[in-house]
């Protein structure tokens, strides 16, 4: 992808096929619709800024960056994640339920359960586009998905 005369027809693909999907995997990092929206506007600032010109895959290169910057929104500011907001886009009684018990893990938990059970990346991807070790994922996967069992099997 180039960043001069392809550009503008590029962008706008770009963010059409982009910037749902991001918003809600900063949504159930964040908690918060205004910073998953803040943190989704970045990314693709960031893409603007700083994207090379030629890459394979433009939306892992955008989670990437929307991840990292998830992960500065947590560090810059304490949180507490309450109930799911009520200004998520239109989500069904069962995705609801799914998401509101996504919001009672810690956020680097929520992050690898959304990456991988709701945007479909393997393991391999995931710990490339947050900086650790698959091995880190897997076990995050492992123990996240044994607290979700017991969450639901108290319902």
């Amino acid at each position: 992808m180039s960043h001069e005369s392809n550009r503008p027809v590029d962008w706008e693909t770009l963010v059409t096929q982009n910037e749902n999907r991001l918003y809600r995997a900063a949504l159930a990092i964040l908690g918060d619709p205004q910073e998953a929206e803040d943190a989704v506007q970045d990314a693709f600032v960031r893409f603007l800024e700083r994207a090379p010109e030629h890459m394979e895959n433009a939306g892992a290169w955008l989670m990437r960056v929307l991840m990292n910057g998830c992960k500065s929104r947590l560090r810059l500011a304490w949180r507490r994640v309450g109930p799911l907001p009520d200004t998520l886009a239109a989500p069904g009684p069962e995705e609801r339920e799914d998401l509101e018990e996504l919001f009672s893990l810690p956020p680097g938990d929520r992050a690898v359960i959304h990456l991988h059970y709701y945007e479909g990346w393997s393991t391999d991807e995931i710990a490339q586009m947050l900086g650790q070790r698959p091995g880190t994922v897997r076990s995050r996967l492992s123990r996240s998905r044994e607290r979700l069992r017991r969450l639901l099997e108290k319902e």
